[in-house]
């Protein structure tokens, strides 16, 4: 396992390798990273994992400064999967070069998270364009339960005609039923149990939400799970999982997304 916090080291150790497989992440690793990791090893290349908690995609600097770090943890865990490069960058590394491609940015973007996060996908996509531009990975490995994120990712490679493929991986969650993030380490014991209580009640009620599609409301949702003991939502919304418009027949298969927050931790999910 190799270590670079210089683009200048990473470029000239990558220059001639033309199987990498890439996964980003702003460290605090759970078992969702890992198998991403193990997914990456499919491809019979090289695996590199980036860590940097990007300022750019945080819209308040408290939530950026509280964000759960872990350095020495996260690779020690790295070394163990033999992970073979890890890039370590700091703001002025990231940003000291100018990148090819413009972001992209899907009218998607406006939704959901974009609504209350102003600026956050614009920061999320100006620091992977810029990972793009300087690894040239031949994969990008993504996590479904930041499946907006993901999606706006696909678009602007596809937009731009970055010759990178998007390998999306299914969500992997803890035994309660709670998507695994770094973000889970700020709960309390209690807090999990609701989190756990309000994917479970998600999960439980889609059936009956497919049978109201046309009169949906969201209204009842959310205070059955203030009732739980959830702080606050930001939002619960439902799009078909391909088209992502809103779905109109029982027929479609369409996914419930939630943002929710336990005191000040805020979690996000799709059904």
């Amino acid at each position: 396992m190799k270590i670079f916090k210089s683009k200048h080291k990473l470029q000239k150790e990558i220059l001639n390798i033309k199987n990498i497989s890439f996964v980003p992440t702003m460290g605090g690793l759970h078992k969702g990273h890992i198998s991403l990791i193990k997914k990456s090893k499919n491809f019979n290349g090289k695996t590199l994992v980036s860590i940097f908690v990007n300022p750019k995609q945080f819209d308040k600097k408290q939530d950026f400064l509280k964000y759960p770090r872990n350095l020495t943890k996260d690779l020690i865990l790295l070394k163990r999967l033999n992970v073979d490069y890890i890039y370590l960058p700091s703001l002025k590394d990231i940003f000291s070069f100018k990148v090819k491609n413009k972001i992209y940015l899907d009218k998607f973007s406006k939704k959901l998270c974009g609504k209350s996060r102003r600026g956050h996908f614009k920061g999320v996509l100006n620091i992977v364009n810029r990972f793009l531009d300087l690894i040239k990975p031949k994969h990008i490995i993504l996590g479904d339960k930041d499946f907006q994120q993901s999606y706006l990712i696909t678009k602007h490679i596809l937009k731009r005609n970055i010759n990178t493929k998007v390998i999306n991986c299914k969500t992997v969650r803890e035994k309660n039923g709670v998507a695994c993030s770094t973000r889970n380490k700020m709960l309390s014991k209690n807090q999990f149990k609701i989190a756990s209580k309000t994917i479970r009640y998600l999960k439980n009620n889609k059936r009956s939400i497919r049978k109201r599609l046309s009169n949906f409301n969201s209204a009842n949702i959310k205070r059955n799970l203030k009732n739980f003991g959830v702080t606050k939502i930001d939002y619960i919304e439902l799009f078909n999982s391909k088209t992502l418009t809103r779905p109109r027949s029982n027929r479609e298969n369409f996914k419930i997304f939630i943002a929710f927050y336990l005191n000040k931790t805020r979690l996000i999910d799709n059904i």
